[in-house]
């Protein structure tokens, strides 16, 4: 690694400054976010910040972009200010998002007229994680772009697991991967609520099953949150119900394309929709158990 590679990242917000920060403590990174409050907290980690997409884009070895669906990626690379014509060749752009297979194959042939290539690679983790370089990636991209890549993705990652030599392939895994954690949240804030139904303590209920067979990642990492969701201000906001709004309709949309059955996915996905319907939206997805049980029966 060394401070002669660039790499840009747009969008500093709660996943993109933390990386940023730490890409920062090896590299040179450039910096854009629309908020110039982002602006300032990345300037004073060390990042380079930039008047304009385009700006930061210039010159860089490697683009980390984080945008919320395949419409987005498209208007961010292509579109009226688009950042992929400001791109050297050669420099590859790492997709962290999860968007979906569909997009893929679109923007991997376009962003090659710019001599550009693709790293799928979607993230797992959250901001402090984020910060300290701990997250899980998984990556789809060809043997070159991913050497290209290795400075950010080894920067960023605790466990890289590389999954096909193409991209679409990571955003295959990561799909398979929001399956399960959509369903675990969902299915641990079932439980808690029966729990609460029951009469139990909810916080101890939530500890015999962790240390049990019903224990996993998703229980220990959502259930303290799932508790709090019917506090005042509910539950803090670190990963958003819409979020998996939209991932599971992708899961929904890959298991048509392949002609399989997923019907606890799907069940799964009527909750969080019926959650966004209830104005639950921009709330913790852990405030899916007030879709279950719209008031909790007993304190504590």
């Amino acid at each position: 690694m060394s401070e002669n590679y660039t790499v840009t990242v747009l969008g500093l917000g709660a996943m993109g400054l933390p990386m940023a920060t730490r890409l920062a403590s090896k590299l040179t990174v450039h910096g854009f976010d629309i908020a110039e409050p982002r602006l300032r907290l990345a300037a004073t980690a060390g990042v380079q910040t930039f008047a304009s997409a385009r700006a930061a884009a210039d010159g860089a070895d490697a683009l980390l972009l984080a945008v919320r669906n395949g419409e987005q990626l498209h208007e961010v690379l292509f579109g009226a200010n688009g950042v992929a014509s400001a791109m050297t060749r050669g420099s590859v752009v790492i997709l962290t998002s999860t968007v979906g297979t569909e997009a893929i194959p679109e923007t991997v042939a376009r962003l090659a007229e710019y001599g550009v290539e693709l790293v799928d690679a979607p993230l797992s983790g959250g901001p402090v994680r984020a910060g300290e370089g701990d997250l899980l990636i998984v990556v789809g991209a060809t043997p070159d772009a991913r050497k290209q890549a290795a400075p950010v993705l080894e920067l960023l990652a605790s466990t890289l697991s590389i999954v096909g030599d193409k991209p679409g392939d990571g955003q295959a895994l990561k799909t398979v991967n929001q399956l399960l954690c959509g369903v675990h949240i969902a299915a641990a804030a079932e439980a808690l609520a029966l729990a609460d139904a029951m009469g139990l303590d909810k916080a101890k209920t939530l500890a015999a099953l962790e240390a049990g067979a019903a224990g996993s990642f998703m229980l220990s990492n959502r259930g303290p949150r799932i508790l709090d969701a019917y506090s005042e201000d509910g539950a803090e906001v670190l990963s958003r119900l819409d979020i998996f709004v939209k991932d599971m309709g992708i899961v929904g949309k890959a298991a048509r394309a392949a002609g399989l059955a997923a019907p606890v996915a799907a069940a799964a996905e009527q909750l969080y929709l019926l959650g966004q319907a209830q104005g639950l939206a921009a709330a913790d997805d852990s405030a899916v158990i007030k879709v279950v049980a719209p008031t909790q029966r007993h304190a504590g």
